[in-house]
């Protein structure tokens, strides 16, 4: 059977560092940080006290209050992401056959905020269960994809992809599998994550996870750097459209890239912790490239996992130099997680349309905040850093890994 080819068709961004594609791209080429004090609530008593949250955002200017209140701030941010990729991509809804419109989603926690406040407001209560009727619809983890296929009458496959932070990665490599097959001629996807909350940040602090320099918020996701100390805690969505090619073709479509392949792996190794020596992330990248018929000396650049910690950006690296061998100092190598932080199941999406926009532009965003170099990294790796650099890029690759060892990579190519 010959696989469909399948391409990207529209954006759309909810970002730390900007609101829209456009915003977000600005952010990224202008090496700005997301980071900042908490504002949704009262941290001071928390180890870490800031986050990348969302910023001048009003959802009633997106969504209708009353329909909002139904939502948590995931699907709300998925909402407002998938509307922006499905007018970017000029989509026909009264042409397509809806039928074989999908929307595979990813999101590694889903609606903790609508659960944190309902035990809460339980455990302050008399003792008497008085839940609020949305609060299941609310809560759970594939209610963004239901709430974005009832909108627009979606009724292809429809779903949540569960993989921690490799969520939307996922989502995406299922989604491109479906119309590589033939079952789909479009599908919505990416992910969205709100965990900018008090259980969110208090458990990721528990788990020594999070960076804690309290007194600069704005330089302490610094991957790659000695100095690093932990990820930023961020939040938003990443809307993805993936068209088959002939489909896209037909209706005039701009195609932004290829969706040449996706990896998935697992490091079978811990629950929180990366295999030191990068097993699992060698397997994802070669499996990645295996999927796509391509070879690693063809890649120009690769947004990586980079969260900022000390142990996982090491096995990283040192995965790329032992999958791309003398290429690897060929390759700009970034983490936009050094402006965005951390989205969590929504990151896989997010940083592969920065992926895509750097084919687009020919400008790979930089790595922020290094100051000073780990003797632990290899020196001849390009890391892009704290400056964008001008590139013509063709193929890029977007690795994210997840708690549980889920490792997932995805591979975009510039258009023949």
């Amino acid at each position: 059977m010959e696989l469909k080819r399948v391409v990207v068709t529209g954006l759309g961004a909810l970002t730390p560092i900007g609101n829209t594609v456009e915003e977000y791209w600005n952010g990224l080429i202008t090496g700005k940080s997301g980071a900042a004090p908490v504002t949704y609530f009262d941290a001071e008593k928390f180890k870490t006290k800031f986050a990348c949250e969302i910023k001048n955002f009003d959802v009633t200017d997106f969504i209708h209050r009353k329909e909002a209140r139904r939502m948590d701030k995931f699907s709300q941010y998925a909402m407002v992401a998938s509307d922006e990729a499905i007018a970017d991509s000029k989509l026909d809804m009264d042409s397509i056959n809806k039928l074989r419109v999908g929307v595979v989603w990813g999101a590694g926690i889903g609606g903790l905020e609508t659960f944190q406040e309902e035990v809460i407001n339980f455990a302050n209560g008399d003792g008497t269960p008085k839940f609020n009727p949305f609060f299941i619809p609310k809560m759970i983890a594939d209610i963004a994809p239901g709430n974005i296929s009832i909108k627009y009458g979606f009724m292809g496959p429809n779903y949540t992809t569960v993989s921690a932070c490799a969520s939307s990665a996922n989502a995406m490599i299922d989604a491109l599998n479906y119309i590589r097959l033939g079952h789909c001629d479009v599908i919505v996807t990416g992910g969205s994550e709100a965990a900018v909350t008090i259980a969110g940040m208090g458990g990721f602090n528990a788990m020594h996870a999070m960076s804690t320099r309290n007194d600069d918020p704005q330089t302490a996701s610094r991957p790659f750097d000695a100095n690093r100390d932990g990820f930023v805690l961020g939040e938003g969505a990443g809307a993805i459209i993936l068209e088959e090619y002939e489909h896209a073709k037909a209706r005039g479509a701009k195609i932004y890239a290829e969706v040449v392949g996706g990896g998935l792996s697992s490091d079978a190794y811990h629950m929180t912790a990366p295999h030191p020596d990068g097993i699992g992330v060698m397997a994802v990248m070669r499996n990645c490239l295996e999927n796509a018929g391509m070879q690693p000396e063809e890649v120009d650049h690769i947004n990586t996992h980079g969260t900022s910690t000390p142990l996982g950006d090491v096995a990283e690296l040192k995965a790329i130099s032992e999958v791309f061998g003398d290429h690897a100092k060929n390759i700009n190598i970034n983490s936009t997680k050094s402006m965005t932080g951390h989205l969590l199941g929504a990151a896989g999406a997010v940083e592969a349309i920065a992926s895509i926009l750097s084919i687009e532009h020919g400008i790979v965003p930089p790595t922020i905040n290094h100051s000073t170099v780990d003797e632990n990294i290899d020196p001849s790796l390009n890391l892009t850093l704290n400056k964008a650099q001008k590139r013509a890029v063709k193929v890029a690759m977007s690795n994210t890994f997840g708690f549980g060892g889920h490792n997932a990579c995805v591979l975009f190519k510039k258009l023949d």
